[in-house]
Formats: C-alpha cells, structure tokens, sequence
C-alpha cells in the first residue's frame, strides 16, 4: 500500500513522474509531462534508473562502471531537462537511482508524496508497448498511482492539443 498522496494539500504541487532512458518513446513522455505539469501548475519530475546487472566485476571495475554509468546518467537527465526549460519554461526535478527500475519507481513514488501521475509512451516496434510500460501494465491493479500511456502514433503536435 502506498501512502497517501499529498499533492493536493496546501503547499504541495502534483508531480508528473517521468523515466528517462535510451528508448525513443521517452522524448515523447516526457513532451507531454512537462507540458501537463506546466499548464496544471505541476511539477515535473524526471528520475533515471541504472540497472545494478552489468556490475559482476572485480571491485575495482564495478566502481569504474558505476562512476560511468552515474556521468551517463546525469548527462541523459541534464540534456532533457535543458530541453524542458528551454522548451516549456519549467524547471524539472531530476532522481538517479541504482537498482531494477519497476522497484525504484515504486519506492521514488513511496518516498514523496507529490508524486501523482506516473507519464510513460508506448513504443511503436511490433513486439509490443515497450518493456517499462508492459511491465506496469502486469501490476496495473496494484499499482499505486494512476499511470498514463502516450500512444506511439502521437506527434508532438496532437500532444501540445490535448496539454
């Protein structure tokens, strides 16, 4: 059970949590999160997982490979909030975390209560939506918050619309 979501309480903000990785369907996740967050006064909140998989090195390695995956990390997540600011005007909150991404949003969504709607984009390849959204689609009846699926065939236009 998650607790009770704060984001409408005074002082409190919603926030539109968005994942950042490599996929092409982020760019447009997080064009409409920003865009909600700022015509419903939001905030955007943009977090990058980094899977904890490819570190089964020696100790000196792994540190090497986690220094690396952190610079990458926050220079994914400083070029789409660069983008955010000079795109919609909105300055975003960033979280990195380290572990198996279905289980950081979970407890990123535990830890801060503002956070209300979860923005995530269907893929457009023939296998599927995307890894991320079927596996929140598997948990939907328990999933804590409401989650939004922006479908591949959305341009960024017919997304300015309906923000």
């Amino acid at each position: 059970m998650v607790s009770k979501r704060l984001s409408r309480e005074e002082g409190h903000r919603r926030k539109f949590l968005v994942i950042i990785d490599d996929t092409p369907e982020c760019e447009r996740a997080v064009h409409y999160a920003a865009n909600r967050a700022r015509t419903t006064n939001g905030v955007l909140l943009m977090m990058f997982v980094i899977e904890p998989g490819d570190f089964q090195h020696w100790l000196g390695v792994e540190e090497i490979m986690k220094a690396e995956s952190q610079e990458q990390a926050e220079a994914t997540i400083a070029k789409f909030a660069a983008d955010v600011r000079e795109r919609v005007g909105i300055e975003p909150e960033t979280a990195i975390r380290m572990g198996k991404t279905v289980e950081e949003i979970y407890a990123l969504i535990e830890e801060d209560q503002d956070i209300a709607i979860l923005v995530l984009a269907a893929g457009s390849a023939k296998d599927g939506p995307g890894p991320l959204v079927s596996s929140i689609a598997g948990r939907s009846a328990a999933f804590p918050i409401p989650v939004t699926v922006i479908p591949a065939s959305l341009s960024d236009e017919d997304i300015d619309a309906l923000c």
